[in-house]
């Protein structure tokens, strides 16, 4: 099943698809829906029931801006790196890996929106301050 929708670029990435379409022998409407696809990574079905940063408290956002995983998550997720970086993962620990790396970019991503949340509250200083 296929969704279909207008979107309008910079001329300058539609000219850089376009040329890839051509150099891959493809149309542009495919290049640009795998760029998508590998650009965008998955997330869990539980981070709907998520509320949304901007609706949560002050006191919320600011807990928010110090998320951590979970220190077994993080030893665990620290030994899969280094066996895969030796050569020596397995293929259930590559599967455990992918579902840590995907509960660390996912919890990266809400502390990002929360620091940006906090900034523009006014709860904390930018960084660039």
């Amino acid at each position: 099943m296929s969704t279909q929708i207008t979107i309008t670029l910079p001329d300058e990435i539609y000219q850089r698809a376009e040329l890839f379409a051509r150099l891959a022998n493809r149309d542009i409407a495919s290049v640009l829906a795998d760029t998508i696809q590998c650009s965008i990574p998955p997330v869990r079905a539980n981070v709907f029931d998520l509320e949304p940063i901007a609706e949560l408290s002050d006191e919320q956002v600011l807990a928010l801006t110090k998320l951590q995983m979970e220190p077994e998550q993080d030893v665990r997720l620290s030994e899969l790196l280094d066996r895969q970086q030796a050569g020596l993962l397995a293929e259930a620990e590559r599967l455990e890996l992918q579902a840590l790396m995907q509960i660390y970019q996912e919890g990266l991503l809400r502390k990002a929106t929360a620091l940006s949340e906090a900034v523009k509250r006014g709860l904390i200083e930018s960084l660039n301050e």
